[in-house]
């Protein structure tokens, strides 16, 4: 079982190879974790971009460009088309983000004609390996979507219970935060929370799936915190999804969890054809290894 950022990069180690197109990849360490996915033969990369700026930066760190397909489009804007027009194509297996903003990327994500829409929400679904944790937590949605309505919490949902099935969770439990475990019509998250866990023992997020709702931080992620305050459910310090009822509360855990809990990540997006890289500016090449080989892992369960 897949406990652990490592364990996602050696299963996509053990799969076929991906091919993986960047977009607007003049980035040191983009090009350090594609070059070092592509040495551990989890991806094929195609670079998309600026072939100049590539090439002098892989000098400055010493990244050999030996095997790699180099595009040379400068424009941010049709690189990233590019770069989207590959998967959608077939050419290419997914799409990373690399030195440009999240939002032209996403543009091309939502192209008419070639970009890689679908009629899910798409949602942001971060990874996080955490040293005082017995398993990977995945966060959702502190990236994407900024207070999403019930019916966009459904999206967000599915969206993560794909991304956690394919890295091979077969029973997946779902934690709707909330700042209590008691409905009260003064708080959203708590109304929704309720909604959703109904909604889970009807069927509508499939087999094996438990969601527990409202709950909060604590008791989501700590037995023992459950059973002080005599809270009883499955879900309870076993929580593989933690959906957040807006973006400051994922964007807060998720900044708490790297900084200050030592947590290493992986990040993308679901609710397209196929995943898209996307993780911070400040990520280091690591984080983005790590999103790289979730990424594959994805795109492979998709195969």
């Amino acid at each position: 079982m897949i406990k652990s950022l490592e364990d996602i990069v050696k299963t996509a180690q053990n799969q076929p190879t991906m091919k993986l197109a960047v977009a607007a990849a003049q980035d040191g360490d983009v090009l350090k974790a594609v070059a070092e996915a592509q040495e551990l033969n989890i991806i094929e990369a195609v670079l998309i971009g600026d072939k100049e700026k590539i090439e002098m930066i892989s000098q400055e760190i010493s990244v050999d460009l030996k095997g790699f397909t180099i595009i040379d489009i400068p424009d941010l804007m049709e690189s990233a088309l590019e770069a989207v027009r590959l998967v959608s194509s077939g050419e290419a297996d997914f799409v990373m983000k690399g030195l440009l903003d999240t939002s032209i990327l996403l543009k091309a994500v939502l192209h008419k004609e070639i970009g890689l829409r679908t009629d899910k929400l798409l949602s942001h679904v971060m990874v996080y390996d955490l040293p005082n944790y017995h398993k990977l937590l995945f966060l959702t949605d502190g990236g994407m979507n900024i207070e999403p309505t019930l019916e966009e919490k459904k999206d967000i949902v599915k969206n993560a219970i794909l991304a956690a099935k394919a890295t091979g969770n077969k029973k997946i439990m779902v934690s709707c935060l909330a700042a209590k475990e008691k409905v009260s019509e003064k708080m959203k998250a708590t109304v929704d929370g309720d909604i959703l866990k109904r909604l889970a023992t009807e069927g509508d997020f499939g087999e094996n799936v438990i969601v527990e709702g409202p709950i909060a931080f604590d008791l989501a992620v700590s037995k023992q915190a459950a059973e002080m305050k005599g809270f009883n459910s499955p879900v309870a310090g076993e929580t593989d999804i933690m959906l957040v009822p807006t973006i400051e509360v994922g964007n807060g855990i998720g900044k708490a969890l790297t900084y200050m809990a030592g947590a290493k990540s992986a990040g993308v997006i679901m609710g397209a054809k196929a995943p898209v890289v996307l993780v911070s500016r400040a990520d280091d090449a690591e984080t983005k290894l790590y999103s790289i080989a979730l990424g594959s892992v994805i795109a492979g369960a998709k195969e």
